[in-house]
């Protein structure tokens, strides 16, 4: 599905849905060819998968999650057709919300769950939900 698109002044979103549910892109114009983007939270588990449109749903492992989170993103730069790449845009900001364990929970299984939640804090260094903000700069890409 594309992405319908709304413009409100120097706003532009990005979203899927009617009516929208949450944007996965606001881009913000700055001037001069260059654009803000905000991209939506993402994990690299079941948001990935249906980004990506991918057969195979990984979770909690966060060696392959992350990198994810980043070809979503990337894809959706692309759909966009903002640039071609992810390492055309200048991170700002990166924001990651703490993960918790999916498979074990904490009254059948307390100290599985304490292990498993040690591991996930370690590998992910705390983090598992991703958002961002970045900048995009026509000079340097054309």
């Amino acid at each position: 599905m594309a992405f319908n698109i709304k413009k409100r002044g120097r706003l532009t979103y990005y979203y899927k849905g009617d009516p929208p549910m949450i944007s996965s892109l606001v881009v913000e114009d700055i001037g001069s060819g260059d654009l803000k983007i905000y991209f939506a939270g993402l994990t690299g588990g079941h948001s990935a998968k249906g980004v990506l449109e991918r057969d195979e749903l990984i979770t909690m492992e966060p060696t392959i999650e992350v990198e994810l989170v980043f070809r979503s993103w990337e894809a959706w730069l692309r759909e966009a057709k903002i640039c071609e790449s992810i390492s055309q845009i200048d991170f700002i900001e990166l924001h990651a919300f703490g993960a918790q364990p999916k498979n074990v929970t904490p009254i059948v299984n307390p100290k599985g769950f304490a292990a498993e939640q040690h591991r996930l804090y370690r590998d992910y260094a705390a983090s598992y939900e991703f958002y961002s903000v970045g900048l995009y700069q026509k000079a340097l890409h054309t």
